[in-house]
């Protein structure tokens, strides 16, 4: 598989259905790539919520005597924020270049133009 890449030019211009099977490859990559960043906004906003509800209900409880529950807590809400961040900027960076290498293949083909934003 690597010769093949190595003998054939990147750039050479390969058929209009071989160019449609990329650009369709790659929007399935970009949906797949927002959904990672939904995911990641979600992971992201837990954390948010629970320390918000911590808040709100700190009138009820000391927070030295449930110290042994919160820090824990604490631990993995800031383990879940961490993930959350790394899925949103890894997920960025994908669809990003995705929309790149569309930009690309448009260019190329200037009869699709009118067929993108």
């Amino acid at each position: 598989m690597a010769d093949r890449a190595e003998r054939e030019p990147r750039d050479a211009e390969a058929p209009e259905s071989v160019e449609i099977a990329r650009i369709q490859l790659l929007l399935a990559e970009k949906r797949t790539s927002l959904a990672a960043l939904r995911t990641g906004i979600a992971v992201f906003t837990l954390p948010l919520s629970v320390t918000t509800v911590l808040v709100t209900t700190s009138r009820f409880y000391d927070f030295i005597e449930n110290l042994h529950y919160l820090v824990p807590l604490l631990l993995v809400c800031i383990g879940l924020v961490l993930a959350g961040a790394y899925l949103i900027v890894v997920s960025l960076v994908k669809f990003q270049r995705e929309s790149r290498q569309i930009a690309r293949i448009k260019d190329r083909h200037r009869d699709w133009q009118d067929l993108f934003d």
